[in-house]
């Protein structure tokens, strides 16, 4: 049955339901005052499988694709037509929060709970999904399932990312029994919404309750490789040097240095991972690899910023004496959510009675590789200071029902068309 315009405006989530929800997610995979719940760990299989559990409670079709996508579907009146999609991740970083990814795969979960108990069947199917690898964290990059998904990334080329263990993606999947038979992508679905913490100040400072998000700000990402040689740190003398590591600290440097040319135009420029071998004392490195990105909101600046690291790439091998090769590239963010969708999730906060404002992302996100194939837009909820990516991430529960509620009811006003 189809809820009547006065249910539908009065259906809410179940706050407490959802937050022994999020309670539960975070007692799997504990570090400090947070999650250290890395992609395809023992830690993200326990997730999974709860998730899972979580699924099958709600009474949704379970299937897992060849990357370890989770989705649950929730059959529609008219089953045939393309499921709005909702979700994120659950996988976290190191020193991760309770909150980032985990808030809108959780939230999407109460959805369609709530949807249940109101005895409603939307007209379209309603699938909600747990993305693989959304964090980057164990196998660089990140995003790359639901990359695969939209048809960005190949399935083997995903399978062989590897981790500083040794262990690739695809080996893992199999190990935790993850690697699902469904063939990934290959399916459009009529539109993508998601829900996730601000992961910045804004909404927090103004005391405002939701964020519509408007768009992403462009990023230019790099993985670089330096090569040099081995050589005794005592007797070798400096002109004969061909230090990796030192070429990698160099890259740093610079990218760091482009940032804060930046800064006074809310640029940034990041370094966060140097690597090197042997990395030993006594001896100098031959190899190291960065991993760099630059943001900024204008995409114009961003292009700027980008060409300015490659240039440091090509300064920081000479002055080392080292070769240089950019083994991987990725750029994501700019006006990539779809105007009438991002107008829904305006126009639902606003019918709901939520103080909101348009926000711009400055993180990635699944949903930037879902708006390459399907209508996109994404909703934010506030978290304290602006914290996240470390275990310090804090938001209350009356800090997230009204995106999940917001999330609710553009969802099924979605569905029902």
């Amino acid at each position: 049955m189809a809820l009547s315009p006065s249910s539908l405006a009065n259906a809410r989530i179940d706050g407490r339901r959802f937050w022994s929800t999020i309670e539960r997610s975070a007692a799997i995979g504990t570090w400090r005052h947070g999650l250290n719940r890395l992609t395809l760990s023992d830690a993200d299989k326990a997730i999974r499988d709860q998730f899972v559990e979580w699924c099958g409670g709600a009474g949704l079709a379970v299937r897992i694709d060849e990357v370890g996508n989770i989705f649950g579907r929730r059959a529609g009146r008219d089953d045939h037509l393309a499921p709005v999609l909702l979700g994120s991740h659950l996988d976290t970083q190191a020193n991760g929060g309770r909150f980032d990814g985990i808030v809108g795969v959780l939230g999407a979960l109460e959805l369609v709970r709530t949807l249940n108990d109101l005895g409603h069947v939307t007209r379209r199917p309603i699938e909600i999904v747990n993305w693989t690898n959304e964090e980057g964290a164990r196998f660089s990059p990140p995003m790359v399932a639901s990359g695969c998904f939209a048809g960005v990334y190949e399935r083997d080329w995903v399978y062989g990312r590897t981790a500083d263990d040794g262990a690739t993606l695809g080996g893992e999947l199999v190990r935790i029994g993850y690697r699902g038979e469904v063939p990934v992508g290959g399916v459009v679905p009529d539109s993508y919404l998601e829900l996730h913490i601000e992961q910045g100040p804004i909404l927090d400072a103004e005391r405002l309750q939701v964020g519509v998000v408007t768009h992403g700000y462009t990023s230019h990402g790099m993985l670089v490789e330096f090569r040099g040689e081995t050589a005794h740190t005592g007797p070798w003398p400096m002109q004969s040097r061909r230090s990796a590591l030192v070429a990698g600290a160099r890259l740093v440097a610079a990218v760091d240095d482009i940032g804060w040319d930046f800064a006074h135009v809310g640029g940034k420029a990041s370094a966060p991972r140097l690597q090197a071998w042997p990395n030993r004392a006594g001896i100098l490195s031959e190899w190291a690899q960065v991993v760099c990105d630059v943001r900024q909101d204008d995409p114009v600046i961003a292009g700027i910023m980008a060409e300015r690291v490659q240039r440091a790439v090509g300064e920081a091998a000479a002055r080392a004496g080292c070769t240089c090769e950019i083994l991987d590239r990725w750029n994501w963010g700019g006006r990539i959510f779809d105007e009438a969708m991002v107008e829904l999730v305006r126009d639902t906060a606003a019918s709901l009675g939520y103080s909101h404002r348009d926000v711009a992302s400055q993180a990635g996100h699944d949903a930037y590789f879902l708006a390459r194939i399907c209508p996109t837009a994404m909703i934010f909820t506030p978290c304290r200071g602006g914290i996240t990516h470390n275990d310090g991430e804090d938001a209350t529960l009356d800090e997230l029902i009204p995106g999940v509620n917001v999330l609710l009811h553009a969802a099924v006003a979605r569905a029902d068309r």
